[in-house]
């Protein structure tokens, strides 16, 4: 990347006629209109970027995008607010990596090689676009260090306090390839995503171990406690074996959904193709009833139809019933954020999006560490509180008794 020379010309001018501190780092000083020009430069080198080809080159006469001037927005500095010029192209495509759409800081070079990397980018990738786009030359070694320093950002937030109440938590667990003692092997992330009292999500912690089962879990449940967790008022889990038990050891006042999805599923395995559609169509009676009565007489009926042909998916229906059917206790503004565990897995899917490039992660510190970045960049998202929340977070005040302390 290069100056304009005119520009070059201009503030070795003002370097020289520089007499005071206030003249370099000062309101109008040398080093803002330095750091304005440097901006607008790296600006301007993404925007080429993205378009594919230089400014006033011939190209542009036959491309379908080309530059559109530029908005004007004021950003915040070590040098105190500057004004930058950030161009556009006709079809609005470009989003700089520099300065990110509401970002109103301008922070450091570490802080866009921290940004390059929560999105997905390997540290040969971040190497090769600081080169090409801003001339920056950093070692992989030197990218490496930088993006390791958010492994004391990871152990803080991991170690953070927790809210006494939740009145839903989402437990699940996402599988990768990782090296472990000189193998590749799969292990599980697991997740724990809450909503708490105020109806935001909140993650409350990553842990790594093995391919995911009951015992891990329940040391998972029992750090959730330690930090300061007191009740959980229903946690939706998948069809782990032990999962559920371990969560009532540790909370024994919860209530257990079993995600519906997760049943259908695994009912599908044990099925017959040419089956699949009517079974559906008269399962859909069952779990879509509205009271827990009606719905235990559709699966009697269901087991008339499909017992004799499939004994097994009929009786995992019936075994699990208790823990498959608590969602009919509550409105259905609450059935629909716990019968099924899809919010967590909606999560699990945009970590997917970052991590997609990375077939096997080289330790766990790597693979904890991207997940924790990713996610910092989905909670910017999570502005909002879910649906309908103060009708839901009523509802379970008078279900759960003092439980719930509701502040008037």
């Amino acid at each position: 990347m290069k100056l304009n020379q005119k520009i070059i010309d201009q503030l070795q001018a003002d370097m020289e006629n520089a007499k005071n501190m206030d003249d370099l780092l000062g309101k109008d000083g040398v080093m803002k209109k330095l750091l304005k020009n440097l901006v607008e430069e790296m600006l301007a080198g993404e925007l080429t970027e993205h378009l594919g080809y230089e400014k006033h080159d011939p190209k542009a006469k036959s491309s379908q995008n080309r530059r559109n001037g530029t908005s004007s927005k004021r950003m915040r500095s070590q040098f105190g607010e500057i004004p930058v010029e950030i161009p556009r192209d006709r079809q609005g495509e470009f989003e700089p990596i520099l300065i990110e759409k509401y970002a109103k800081d301008l922070g450091t070079i570490e802080d866009k090689i921290l940004s390059m990397y929560a999105k997905g980018m390997s540290t040969r990738d971040i190497n090769t676009h600081l080169a090409d786009i801003y001339g920056i030359q950093l070692s992989a070694s030197a990218i490496s260090d930088i993006t390791d320093r958010v492994m004391q950002k990871v152990t803080e937030w991991q170690n953070r306090p927790l809210d006494a109440l939740y009145p839903i938590v989402y437990f699940d667990a996402i599988h990768f390839k990782v090296r472990h003692e000189g193998k590749v092997v799969t292990k599980a992330a697991y997740t724990a995503l809450a909503i708490n009292d105020q109806g935001f999500k909140d993650l409350l912690g990553i842990w790594i171990d093995m391919a995911e089962g009951a015992h891990f879990w329940h040391a998972v449940i029992t750090e959730i406690r330690n930090r300061g967790v007191e009740d959980i008022l229903i946690a939706c889990v998948d069809g782990l074996k032990g999962l559920p038990e371990a969560i009532e050891t540790v909370f024994p006042g919860v209530e257990i959904q079993l995600c519906i999805i997760h049943q259908i599923r695994n009912s599908m395995r044990y099925m017959a193709y040419k089956h699949r559609k009517a079974f559906i169509k008269d399962l859909k009676n069952v779990y879509q009833a509205n009271t827990e009565e009606a719905a235990q007489q559709q699966l009697e009926i269901l087991e008339k139809i499909w017992g004799k042909t499939y004994p097994l998916v009929i009786d995992s229906w019936k075994n699990h019933w208790p823990r498959l059917s608590t969602y009919f206790k509550y409105p259905q503004e609450i059935r629909r954020l716990i019968y099924t565990t899809n919010i967590v897995e909606g999560l699990h899917r945009q970590i997917r999006k970052v991590t997609k490039n990375k077939a096997v992660f080289p330790n766990d510190d790597a693979l904890i560490k991207l997940i924790f970045m990713a996610y910092n960049d989905i909670n910017k998202k999570w502005t909002m509180a879910v649906q309908k929340w103060p009708f839901v977070i009523t509802q379970f005040a008078f279900m759960f008794n003092d439980r719930v302390k509701l502040e008037l």
